[in-house]
């Protein structure tokens, strides 16, 4: 959730420029069931814009009714929505609108904390009841230091507290520059991934060439820069050239990132591996374990959008630490309990 949480932050910032009031609607409690978990949020501004969603879509109209109030006065407040006659989610949301109020350090600190890839926690205090109180409001969390979202009074008694920690966001590192690279970054992208590709510095290649990444690299396996490879980075090598990828392989040996997908067939994969392990015998079983082959979940793909949609579900369900089944064959609850 934190490239949504990014992106809210983002516009909040850019309407404050343009002279627009911004609300910042959060789910922070559920009894039953509902579309999202506690910790989604929205943004509403003050010409009716909304960004994000707290729900599949039904939601969002009364929070943006519900949010006029506190356009006017300033003061957070608590909302109920009760899915169980309209969502068929069986499900009351408790919904926190406050006043989105970000002053220049905290602006500041949120985007080092981003580029810098350290967690952050977003912490609310609410009630499970609707109206005005005292003590109502968010903040973030970097390390010991809070600041405030919006003007919160003091803590009042029977405050309830939300927490979510934030990771840095999920980033995907594509090495390869090929019509199936292109493919794989549009869906990772769509995803809300951070999404860089990495090219041969032969290659004519340009950002333009890839719809939604944000970094192109040219450059050689030698002399990739894998200081920001941490356990919210997923990698696939998709070169289409065996010495290729060996090269990147040995390059990454050293990090830890959540998974790395190899494109072909298991004896590639394999050929790859033992030749990998020959070069660098010292490599960690945890290195090895992260390395999946042929990438992908098996779901009958075929184009390159398919395959794409195959490698972006298998990383998900790899971070996530997910089994992949059919949902109608699932027991219980869709959404795990955190």
């Amino acid at each position: 959730m934190t490239h949504e949480f990014k992106l809210i932050i983002e516009e909040a910032i850019k309407a404050k420029t343009g002279g627009l009031k911004s609300v910042l609607a959060s789910v922070v409690d559920l009894d039953g069931s509902s579309y999202r978990r506690p910790g989604v949020r929205m943004l509403i501004l003050e010409d009716d814009t909304m960004i994000g969603a707290v729900s599949g879509g039904c939601v969002e109209k009364e929070v943006l009714l519900q949010a006029q109030s506190v356009f006017k006065t300033g003061k957070s407040k608590m909302m109920t929505y009760d899915g169980r006659y309209r969502l068929g989610c069986e499900g009351v949301l408790y919904i926190l609108l406050e006043a989105v109020n970000f002053d220049t350090t905290s602006e500041t600190s949120f985007f080092k904390c981003l580029n810098e890839r350290k967690s952050f926690e977003v912490i609310s205090h609410y009630k499970k009841k609707e109206g005005v109180f005292e003590g109502l409001g968010s903040e973030f969390k970097i390390g010991n230091i809070g600041f405030s979202i919006s003007l919160r009074s003091s803590k009042t008694e029977g405050d309830l507290i939300f927490h979510q920690k934030m990771p840095p966001c999920f980033k995907l590192i594509i090495i390869g520059a090929e019509h199936d690279a292109v493919q794989l970054c549009k869906y990772a992208a769509l995803t809300g991934w951070e999404v860089t590709v990495v090219a041969g510095i032969s290659e004519s290649k340009s950002l333009d060439n890839f719809p939604g990444a944000k970094v192109l690299i040219p450059t050689t396996p030698e002399d990739l820069d894998i200081s920001s490879v941490d356990n919210q980075t997923a990698i696939v090598l998709m070169t289409h050239n065996f010495a290729y990828d060996l090269r990147h392989l040995v390059a990454l040996k050293d990090t830890n990132p959540s998974y790395i997908g190899l494109l072909g067939p298991t004896k590639r994969r394999e050929d790859l591996l033992s030749q990998f392990i020959e070069y660098c015998p010292e490599v960690s079983d945890q290195f090895l374990e992260v390395i999946h082959g042929p990438a992908g979940l098996n779901i009958g793909s075929e184009t390159p959008q398919e395959i794409a949609i195959s490698i972006v579900s298998e990383i998900l369900a790899v971070s996530r630490k997910s089994n992949p089944m059919f949902l109608s064959k699932k027991t219980g609850s869709i959404h795990s309990k955190h």
